[in-house]
């Protein structure tokens, strides 16, 4: 199981190599090591993230594709659907099937056919239209609904330390 992991994740590798997408980068953490890659988000255009440069790590089980990695900000980040530890909580990171919590529509949830970029993608999405209705971190969640001038400036302080960092 682990080689068809290795063959597809060095696959989606060169390809993200080879044709770049927009609003982010990925690479290897160790070139030793298929299975953690280090990512880096650049703030969507138009949102209160833009001009950040967030990183994260994407690691990935052995039967990927079969399950999904989990994603884990490295940078501050302060968003309702990142976990005060940086862990990213969107539906298609949750393990395939039926949401025991009734919450997520099975079709919502992780399949194979996900790549590294669709995930990504997905990401960058979750930056520009935050779901306070699910949240991770509930605090984040409540100020963007209930104190919007608060919630900027936090994001405003992650944005400028993401940007002192490079």
């Amino acid at each position: 199981m682990a080689s068809q992991a290795i063959l597809l994740l060095q696959k989606q590798l060169k390809d993200l190599c080879k044709h770049p997408v927009d609003g982010f980068s990925a690479g290897l953490v160790d070139e030793k090591n298929i299975f953690e890659w280090n990512v880096t988000i650049i703030g969507p255009p138009d949102t209160l993230y833009e001009g950040g440069f967030f990183n994260a790590i994407m690691s990935f089980p052995q039967n990927y594709p079969n399950s999904p990695p989990t994603v884990r900000f490295t940078s501050d980040m302060w968003h309702p659907n990142v976990y005060s530890d940086g862990r990213v909580c969107i539906s298609i990171l949750h393990p395939p099937g039926d949401d025991p919590s009734g919450y997520e529509l099975a079709s919502e949830r992780w399949t194979p056919v996900h790549t590294v970029e669709s995930i990504m993608l997905s990401i960058i999405s979750m930056l520009s239209g935050p779901n306070d209705e699910s949240p991770a971190n509930v605090e984040a969640a409540k100020e963007w609904r209930e104190k919007r001038h608060e919630f900027k400036k936090k994001v405003s302080r992650c944005v400028r330390k993401s940007q002192e960092m490079l």
